[in-house]
């Protein structure tokens, strides 16, 4: 019922910039909470960067002052620019979504957590 969409990732140098984003379509009544992960191959993934509906937002220590998080509620989409990319920044960026699909949903606090299919990113030294 619901789809997130990502895009924007690639391959870039140390220092350089990119800019991801996240369209969530279908059945959506409302948008929470959205949000970027990331993994590195055989590592746990970890929260990046979250926004609440309100514009509310909080990151991960290791970005802050390099990423930025924004949302479109309009277009029912999610940005993370990312600056200054070191290395260790190197991941496959995950995008998330708390959502009521519905107004049953939504009173009845029934909200669910959705996930894009993810888009790397490479950050070379």
């Amino acid at each position: 019922q619901v789809q997130l969409v990502e895009s924007g990732g690639g391959l870039v140098q140390a220092g350089g910039s990119l800019r991801l984003s996240c369209a969530a379509s279908g059945i959506i009544f409302r948008i929470n909470v959205m949000g970027w992960y990331r993994q590195a191959p055989g590592t746990e993934h970890e929260l990046v960067a979250a926004i609440t509906s309100g514009g509310s937002t909080n990151y991960a220590d290791s970005v802050k002052g390099r990423f930025t998080i924004s949302r479109d509620n309009a277009k029912k989409t999610v940005y993370l620019l990312m600056n200054s990319l070191k290395p260790e920044d190197t991941a496959v960026y995950y995008c998330n979504a708390d959502i009521a699909g519905t107004y049953y949903q939504f009173v009845s606090q029934n909200s669910q957590r959705y996930w894009g299919q993810g888009t790397p990113v490479t950050v070379s030294s």
